[in-house]
């Protein structure tokens, strides 16, 4: 079964602006004095780390250096998800440090914060990352727009518990994956037909009782569930 994702950019296309800051206050002019004493390099410099940080996007060109640079210290490969049914851990491989490093910068990001399972298919998966909020489509617009290669082959199969990364519906001959969803596997003792398609990059350690409560939930067109289940809280065990 083909699994969908879901991008809501087209809602952002209609609003050009919603991305935009307001410009910042400029501080009160300083005297004189205060003038001399100040090292202007310094100043200029913090200025314009400001500036970069705010401003700082994730495209097609430079996500694959950022993360490269992003794992080479990250420590963490643990997060913990909470819903309403109850909270999960997810371990993630050290191994496929893409997708390991992208994960745990979105969760840093708040991005996962009232994101929903927006797909659950009885006894195959659930699916989460997405929501038909527009606050999820302004975070995604904050973030950047990119997409990460597949990394099929380290040995990880689609086991039970197995969260893994769903291919983009954008043009992607290359199964190019999804960066802000992923899909947690509820098949016992798994769904091995998608080896080599999609990405493995972590396993459920606790609370697959939670996932399989999620699973359990009536959907409606879509595979949508029925009611709303949304990631109240993401965040990474340091």
């Amino acid at each position: 079964m083909r699994l969908k994702t879901f991008y809501y950019f087209f809602i952002i296309l209609t609003v050009p602006f919603i991305g935009c800051k307001d410009t910042p206050q400029k501080p009160e002019t300083p005297s004189k004095k205060e003038i001399k004493d100040v090292d202007s390099t310094v100043v200029a410099a913090k200025e314009t780390t400001e500036v970069e940080e705010d401003t700082f996007e994730l495209t097609e060109e430079n996500a694959i250096d950022f993360f490269f640079d992003y794992q080479k210290d990250l420590k963490a490969n643990k997060v913990k998800m909470t819903t309403k049914f109850g909270s999960f851990i997810i371990q993630l491989y050290d191994d496929v440090p893409y997708h390991k490093a992208n994960f745990i910068y979105l969760t840093r990001k708040g991005y996962f914060d009232y994101t929903q399972f927006h797909r659950v298919v009885k006894d195959f998966i659930i699916q989460g990352g997405s929501s038909d909020d527009q606050k999820t489509a302004d975070k995604r617009w904050d973030i950047g727009r990119y997409l990460l290669p597949p990394d099929t082959k380290k040995g990880y199969s689609h086991h039970r518990g197995t969260v893994s990364m769903p291919s983009s519906e954008m043009d992607n001959p290359h199964k190019l994956a999804s960066p802000y969803e992923f899909f947690i596997v509820v098949t016992d003792p798994g769904s091995y037909h998608l080896d080599g398609d999609f990405t493995p990059f972590g396993k459920v350690i606790e609370g697959m009782d939670v996932v399989d409560k999620i699973n359990a939930q009536p959907v409606g067109k879509g595979d949508w569930p029925q009611q709303n289940i949304y990631i109240t809280k993401a965040e990474v065990i340091e």
